[in-house]
């Protein structure tokens, strides 16, 4: 399936990457998503800079070569598939790191990084990453379904922490008004996260559902 197809018929990165690693413009925007995930997963265990760098483009090279190997089986969890790409990557990156030539860096770091909760603690930082991703694609889909007054009285609450009266009196509505279109987004948020994620919760998602707005 080529990139074009890839990118009308998958909503999140992953999925993306999964069909198609060898895409340029899905790779620079897997780089500047997952990168700084991976960067600060290297902070929290205490690599320097350089290390740091070295780690995340390596890590985020070996995560797209997997990807080419270990295609998505629909009979596990996406996340399951997640985590055994991630065990894979680490894996090849800690033999390339061992290798005569690869430079000698901080062995004492690269023993901690070598230990199992490091390397689950890297599965779990990508995927909290990718569960951002799928809420916010479900959030530019259901933007599209809902009339301008709804998606601004539920993003003045939620993101502006603004009360229900202050919302509505910028939005010349009623307080039980916009709690009522507050929780209709949420609720359109959340099963349209169930829905990119689809009864297998794998990458095969489908472009966000058509639905007519409806007036709060």
């Amino acid at each position: 399936m080529g990139g074009d197809v890839a990118r009308e018929t998958s909503i999140t990165l992953l999925g993306r990457v999964q069909r198609d690693p060898a895409d340029q413009a899905t790779w620079d925007e897997f780089v500047r998503r997952y990168g700084p995930c991976i960067q600060r997963w290297c902070r929290h265990w205490n690599l320097q800079e350089a290390d740091a760098e070295e780690v995340t483009q390596n890590v985020l090279l070996k995560l797209v070569q997997k990807m080419r190997e270990f295609r998505y089986d629909p009979s596990r969890s996406f996340r399951a598939w997640l985590k055994t790409l991630t065990h894979h990557a680490w894996q090849d990156f800690l033999a390339s790191h061992r290798r005569p030539g690869a430079g000698s860096g901080d062995s004492a770091m690269f023993r901690l990084l070598q230990e199992v909760v490091a390397h689950e603690n890297l599965a779990e930082r990508l995927e909290e990453e990718y569960d951002r991703e799928l809420v916010e694609a479900a959030m530019n889909c259901v933007r599209l379904r809902v009339e301008d007054n709804t998606w601004e009285a539920f993003r003045l609450m939620t993101f502006d922490q603004l009360s229900g009266a202050d919302a509505g009196a910028r939005l010349g509505m009623q307080p039980s008004a916009v709690f009522m279109a507050r929780s209709r987004v949420q609720a359109m948020i959340r099963e349209e996260v169930r829905r990119l994620e689809g009864p297998e919760d794998g990458p095969e998602e489908q472009p966000c559902a058509t639905v007519p707005p409806n007036n709060p």
